[in-house]
């Protein structure tokens, strides 16, 4: 009598095989979307205007921008000045300046913060291009600070040339226009934007500040306390270079009778930018988050 064989052990069951595939099948539920830029600037937009630091930065950037315009032009219609001709634009230059410095805050949060929190680790889980990330980043916020920049200007400047037409003030040019809204508003956000650079390569907020607030200010006060002859060629480079006079230059009202004129400062603001961004990408790349 022959005795019983054990059963033959089975293969293990297999999936079922994709139509144009031998490796196991699988149908996610959830749709598969490759990401793009379009994506990373959504998220940016999400959080730019979803944070308390946007709305207070900006909103005091156009209280100063308008409430000191207004003032300006107020002071002067109240009086019995002349302008002498002067265009009335010039008077928004003062405004202006201060609330540059809210733009240079806002700038260096967009980034700095981030790493402040360790919310910049599930920025870059969410998109491992960090190179599309910071280009998502500059892409909001100059679009933000550009625009914010514009409607403040504008309503300067349409203010101040009803209120002073009749103290002297000549009517400006098409070019003046458009030198004292779209220019001014194009320098004021390319200088937020080589914030958010500076905050993205220094990684820390008050750091990045002090640095761009230093930019903006200390040339032009260092110029000013510089009374040596022999110095007088270095206090005249910085008193045309400094970030005021280079401001100043879009009203047609410069500091100083030589340097940038026209639209030179916006070429020099765009350089000093487009190199630090390549700086700033260079070491997004090398460095850990």
């Amino acid at each position: 009598m022959s005795t019983p064989q054990p059963p033959l052990p089975q293969a293990p069951p297999t999936w079922p095989a994709t139509p144009d595939s031998r490796t196991p099948g699988y149908t996610s539920p959830i749709p598969v979307v490759r990401t793009h830029l379009g994506h990373a600037i959504a998220s940016e937009w999400t959080k730019i205007r979803s944070v308390r630091s946007t709305m207070w930065t900006l909103g005091v950037f156009v209280l100063l921008v308008i409430g000191i315009g207004l003032g300006a032009g107020a002071l002067v219609a109240s009086s019995s000045s002349d302008l002498g001709g002067e265009s009335p634009l010039s008077l928004g230059f003062f405004g202006l300046l201060l609330g540059s410095m809210c733009v240079i805050t806002l700038g260096v949060l967009t980034t700095a913060s981030e790493y402040g929190t360790g919310m910049i680790r599930t920025t870059m889980t969410a998109c491992p291009s960090r190179g599309r990330v910071l280009a998502a980043k500059a892409i909001v916020f100059f679009l933000v600070a550009f625009v914010v920049t514009l409607v403040a200007a504008s309503v300067v400047a349409l203010a101040q040339t009803s209120m002073l037409e009749n103290h002297g003030a000549r009517v400006p040019t098409g070019g003046e226009w458009f030198k004292g809204t779209i220019g001014v508003s194009l320098f004021i956000a390319l200088l937020g934007l080589l914030s958010l650079v500076i905050g993205s390569i220094v990684r820390h907020s008050a750091g990045a500040i002090t640095i761009m607030i230093g930019l903006l200010l200390a040339p032009l006060v260092i110029a000013l306390f510089m009374f040596a002859e022999s110095l007088s060629k270095v206090r005249t480079g910085l008193l045309e270079y400094s970030i005021p006079n280079q401001l100043s230059v879009f009203y047609s009202n410069s500091l100083t009778s030589s340097g940038p004129t026209g639209w030179d400062p916006l070429w020099i603001a765009l350089g000093v930018t487009a190199v630090a961004f390549a700086g700033a990408f260079v070491l997004l790349e090398k460095r850990d988050v």
